[in-house]
């Protein structure tokens, strides 16, 4: 019993969905490191040469007795909007590579699922019966 488990342990880890989930996973660590830093360091850093502060933390608006940290929220948001143009700007040039990679002229084709073949007979069919009845 403890054999067999080992051996499904095995297969388990050696599946290559695994090992590619692995790979994604440390690649997406070493990108999020570059955006990250994009984000902080070069617009953030942009942002303090234009504004003099590297950035909005310091903003505070006092409301009565409290403080509402407006600029840690404006700051926040600024690098949402920094890191989703990058993954965006990331993801279409990896698309247009892999586009270009293909050929201008080849389209993907993709497969039929059981349902889609049993209407193209279907149709096929009644092609043929009003074909012959004409």
């Amino acid at each position: 019993m403890l054999a067999n488990l080992w051996e499904d342990f095995k297969k388990f880890l050696l599946r290559g969905n695994l090992l590619d989930l692995a790979v994604a996973v440390v690649v997406g660590v070493a990108f999020n490191a570059v955006v990250q830093s994009f984000a902080n360091d070069i617009i953030m850093g942009l942002v303090g040469a234009i504004f003099r502060q590297p950035n909005f933390n310091s903003v505070v608006a006092h409301i009565g007795h409290g403080r509402v940290h407006v600029g840690n929220f404006i700051t926040a948001l600024l690098n949402f909007v920094i890191v989703a143009l990058a993954c965006f700007i990331a993801i279409k040039s990896f698309e247009t590579m892999q586009r270009l990679r293909r050929g201008p002229h080849v389209e993907e084709e993709i497969p039929l699922t059981m349902d889609q073949q049993f209407l193209q007979e279907i149709r096929d069919l009644l092609k043929t019966q009003a074909g012959g009845r004409s």
